[in-house]
């Protein structure tokens, strides 16, 4: 990756009238304001369909579209849905309501489908490769059975019976159309969208959670490579242990992988995960890396994740089997948390870039790792990720000890940089970090839009371990991007040779 820089923004924060960002007009109005700016990389969120929480890191089908991401206006120029319908779909300005959102936007997606040609040649082709045949009929059944997880369905449908599942095909052709219709709008604006993109040499940087929801098509149409029990339910699930900022730990509750499974089929589930996800995106990060060395286990029982269990995983074995088709130099780790050697030597024989963190550099530690003077070239940094509070937010709510550690770390490191800037309030500490992050010698830095903008802790996209109205919520205004003038942006890429 060449010496650049790029903006972290989720699709679902864009701005839009229908209450949450799509891959619309305010996808191209973003990308447009990239290439003004000399950026060359936008960040996004996993681009899934998601469930309860509303996480993009828990979803119905780990290589699915959200399809609240489809653009109702695009809809409305195929004269699929009038002018009156989409206004339905019309929210104010706030934090997204994703009830009202998964009320209306459905309803106007099965009107649009109502009136879709399903012999269009396309679309005929699209279910004909039967890429989403198995997200189409987990869909169409979980409809049909109230909404039960797979695992309370009945057995036949639950343990994937050959008759059971072609009888209920041919009595819901329909609904099963229809998600297939669902996914074929999705994925098509996406890569329109990134086509356009890349026109403008803007490059898209996605994430692949490390695993998959409980409640899945991953987990339903391949039960032999998680730890399951005889009915398809986790004996393990995943979790982080206690820590300085959680006394329990985090119960996750995604089930963990039987890698004896995986390693006799040469990990070739792996191998196609890898490959689905870099033909979506030029870049791809994969989200918490460190379980791909050794995972943290918990009973499935278990009330919290104090009790759990370090596992290793064959990790050279699974790395040297990806590589023989996936390209290794368009893979990011993300190396955050409990890190140890065996995550280090892990980086260093995949060769992936690691991430640092600004928010985490100022303790007071001159050797901390994060430091920007510490930083090297083969890695991504970032003042903050999506599980991190704004840097305004983590300035503002400082206790006086932690706020001397930042002013005085920053101001070394301006020092040490040899960057001829004072630290004097708020407001120049945060733009004092960004300039750093800019200047350090990572070959990319990744600046999440808030921080750009200088926003405060409501503005925060999510805090790990919870699951509050607010996590996933946050939206911009068109006005916002006026904030931050394509020339400041642009000044700081020249600046600091990006």
């Amino acid at each position: 990756m060449k010496r650049s820089c790029g903006v972290l923004m989720p699709i679902f924060s864009l701005p839009s009238r229908y209450g949450i960002g799509s891959f619309g007009k305010e996808s191209y109005d973003f990308v447009d304001y990239l290439a003004q700016t000399g950026c060359s990389v936008w960040q996004i969120l996993p681009l899934v369909q998601t469930g309860y929480g509303n996480s993009p890191y828990s979803s119905i089908s780990a290589k699915s579209f959200n399809p609240y991401f489809i653009s109702l206006d695009f809809l409305r120029q195929e004269k699929l849905v009038s002018l009156k319908e989409t206004n339905t779909a019309v929210c104010e300005y706030g934090y997204i309501d994703y009830g009202k959102v998964y009320e209306r936007h459905f309803s106007i997606l099965r009107k649009a489908f109502s009136r879709f040609d399903v012999e269009d040649s396309e679309f005929k082709k699209f279910v004909k490769s039967k890429e989403f045949h198995n997200y189409a009929l987990f869909m169409a059944i979980k409809e049909k059975s109230y909404y039960k997880p797979f695992y309370e369905w009945d057995a036949p449908l639950k343990y994937r019976d050959k008759k059971a599942l072609l009888s209920f095909e041919r009595e819901n052709k329909y609904e099963i159309l229809f998600w297939q219709f669902v996914q074929f709008k999705a994925k098509t604006q996406w890569f329109a969208l990134k086509k356009y993109a890349n026109s403008k040499g803007i490059k898209i940087l996605g994430d692949m959670p490390l695993y998959v929801a409980k409640d899945s098509v991953d987990v339903w149409e391949n039960p032999s490579i998680y730890k399951l029990d005889e009915s398809l339910l986790p004996t393990c699930v995943a979790g982080v242990p206690p820590d300085y900022f959680c006394k329990e730990g985090q119960l996750w509750g995604n089930p963990v992988y039987d890698y004896s499974a995986h390693e006799k089929d040469e990990f070739s589930w792996w191998t196609k995960r890898l490959k689905d996800a870099l033909r979506i995106f030029d870049f791809v990060r994969i989200d918490h890396f460190r379980g791909l060395d050794r995972y943290y286990q918990v009973p499935a029982d278990a009330k919290n994740a104090i009790n759990g269990e370090w596992v290793k995983v064959p990790s050279q074995a699974l790395f040297d089997a990806v590589h023989k088709s996936v390209a290794k130099n368009r893979i990011i780790a993300e190396d955050l948390g409990i890190i140890d050697d065996g995550v280090r030597e892990l980086l260093r024989y995949t060769g992936y870039p690691g991430m640092k963190i600004l928010s985490f550099a100022f303790n007071g530690e001159q050797d901390n790792l994060y430091l920007p003077q510490n930083i090297q070239e083969n890695y991504v940094c970032y003042t903050g990720t999506h599980d991190n509070d704004t840097l305004m937010g983590l300035i503002e709510s400082s206790s006086e000890w932690d706020y001397n550690n930042l002013v005085n770390g920053v101001s070394n490191s301006l020092k040490t940089q040899g960057i001829n800037l004072k630290v004097t309030d708020n407001v120049s500490l945060a733009k004092a970090i960004i300039v750093l992050g800019f200047t350090c010698k990572a070959n990319l830095f990744i600046i999440p839009m808030q921080d750009l903008l200088l926003y405060g802790t409501e503005y925060r996209v999510n805090e790990p371990g919870t699951v509050k109205d607010l996590n996933w919520a946050v939206r911009f205004k068109k006005s916002d991007f006026k904030k931050v003038t394509a020339k400041y942006l642009s000044d700081l890429i020249t600046k600091s040779k990006r």
